[in-house]
């Protein structure tokens, strides 16, 4: 066989090696009853996104990005009969009532119910979301209340977009490196460095325990950041100071599960400025958590 042919062969070997790896063959059940294609994390569990493409969706004259403040997700820790998930649900305000209805009737949890942003148009709530028990049902009844939403099917990627941030200058004031997710957003997601617990069980940081921090390039080296910032009572005040010192708003504050320990707060945020100001000033903040470095 000539080289040229050696060469694709083994290409695909790797890719299908690499999927194989992404998606376990235990997790196909999940999978299946979701209608979706999760990706493995590195600490073990498995994540959908579910990303609202379908809503138009304006702060303060920026047009949001999905990946920004529109990222619907849910995460699977196992593929058994002992797993717990977790989630959170971008809704419009007709869409909260029967989602409500479906997550109840499947068996599961709902946690919160709040506002993520202010000054959107239209109105967008968040649900939050917890079970525990068989997976491939918890993802049945899932499926079942992301269908009474406009939320769309799973496509193919799109070709990413270009990334209009100097990058390299955010990381350095943010004391850590981003991730270009590809969608005309950069991402960092920090860990805290104590365990979070829920119902007896470890509750992985990529279950939505990881500060949440996302830039979208708006021109002119500016940016508009949102996410959420995941702290004990005690960091609360530290870290409202630290925000508003640097001129970014506090837009919500509050828990998203109901049984964890310890007991943790979620503060979201919004600013439009220089990027590399507001990542000082992120950076400022989270060294008033406790927070992996």
């Amino acid at each position: 066989m000539s080289f040229r042919r050696i060469v694709p062969a083994l290409i695909l070997f790797v890719s299908s090696a690499i999927t194989v790896a992404q998606t376990p063959a235990e997790w196909k059940l999940v999978e299946s009853a979701l209608g979706r294609t999760g990706k493995l994390q590195s600490d073990g569990v498995l994540k959908f996104a579910m990303p609202r493409k379908d809503l138009k969706v304006t702060v303060s004259g920026v047009a949001v990005k999905p990946g920004l403040a529109l990222g619907a997700w849910v995460a699977f820790s196992s593929s058994g009969d002992g797993a717990m998930v977790m989630g959170d649900l971008v809704l419009t305000e007709d869409e909260v009532a029967p989602v409500m209805a479906k997550i109840q009737e499947g068996g599961l949890e709902v946690t919160a119910v709040h506002n993520h942003v202010l000054h959107e148009s239209p109105r967008v709530m968040y649900m939050h979301i917890g079970g525990h028990g068989n997976a491939a049902k918890l993802a049945q009844a899932i499926h079942n209340a992301v269908a009474a939403t406009g939320t769309p099917a799973e496509t193919p990627a799109a070709a990413p977009q270009k990334l209009d941030l100097e990058t390299a200058k955010i990381d350095e004031a943010m004391g850590r490196k981003g991730t270009d997710t590809g969608g005309g957003v950069y991402q960092f997601s920090i860990a805290r460095a104590e365990s979070t617990r829920d119902h007896g069980m470890n509750v992985p940081a990529s279950m939505g325990t990881s500060t949440a921090i996302n830039f979208q390039p708006t021109g002119n080296g500016h940016a508009a950041i949102t996410g959420d910032f995941v702290l004990l009572g005690s960091e609360v005040n530290p870290v409202i100071a630290e925000l508003r010192q640097a001129g970014i708003q506090v837009t919500a504050l509050h828990s998203h599960m109901l049984d964890e320990e310890p007991r943790l707060y979620f503060m979201h945020f919004w600013a439009n400025d220089d990027a590399v100001k507001l990542a000082h000033g992120l950076h400022a903040a989270l060294d008033k958590t406790n927070s992996r470095k």
